[in-house]
């Protein structure tokens, strides 16, 4: 069993392998299977480092999974979809994005 942490940001894609109790296994990103400048951020950039991971994983011998994903980029999606396609059994999906719960503070109020 392990986890697998999708950071899908508007200019890159990250995903990390971790093992159950967390101790990261692998990372990879669409920098380091290949793309560079504004195409790091595509969909089908994140689909590429999702095969990535999944062939990492089957060489390691995790077949359960459970998907942790954060952030609002475009290879949120087509990351899941493509560790489906290659045979994982997904246990579970998070979505982890952080959230404010009240906002900035307001400006002073001005005095003239």
């Amino acid at each position: 069993e392990g986890k697998v942490y999708v950071s899908s940001s508007y200019n890159n894609t990250i995903i990390t392998l971790t093992d159950s109790k967390g101790h990261v296994l692998a990372t990879k990103s669409a920098g380091a299977v290949g793309f560079k400048g504004t195409k790091k951020s595509t969909s089908f950039a994140a689909s590429r480092v999702a095969e990535a991971i999944a062939t990492i994983s089957k060489k390691l011998g995790i077949e359960k999974m459970e998907v942790l994903i954060k952030g609002i980029g475009a290879g949120r999606e087509s990351a899941i979809r493509t560790l489906v396609a290659q045979g994982l059994n997904i246990v579970s999906i998070k979505d982890v994005t952080p959230i404010p719960h009240n906002g900035v503070k307001p400006k002073k109020v001005r005095r003239v």
